[in-house]
């Protein structure tokens, strides 16, 4: 949203905002915007959640799929 001028003001920012923070605030405390303008948590926060499923995926069909079949 940050990448977006006026997009906060909108409802569907404000919807957005609502559902995204609570994922994305642990990672804003972490990076600081760029030049205080550009927000890359956003993308962090992405890679985190899909290695974090990568991860899971790995657990399930290598440990616990093996043992039903």
């Amino acid at each position: 949203m940050s990448w977006f001028p006026g997009a906060y003001e909108t409802t569907f920012g404000r919807f957005l905002t609502k559902i995204c923070e609570p994922v994305l605030a642990p990672f804003r405390k972490i990076i600081p915007p760029i030049g205080g303008v550009l927000d890359l948590s956003p993308i962090i926060a992405f890679f985190a959640i899909r290695m974090a499923t990568f991860g899971l995926q790995y657990l399930v069909y290598n440990y616990l799929l093996p043992l039903f079949f």
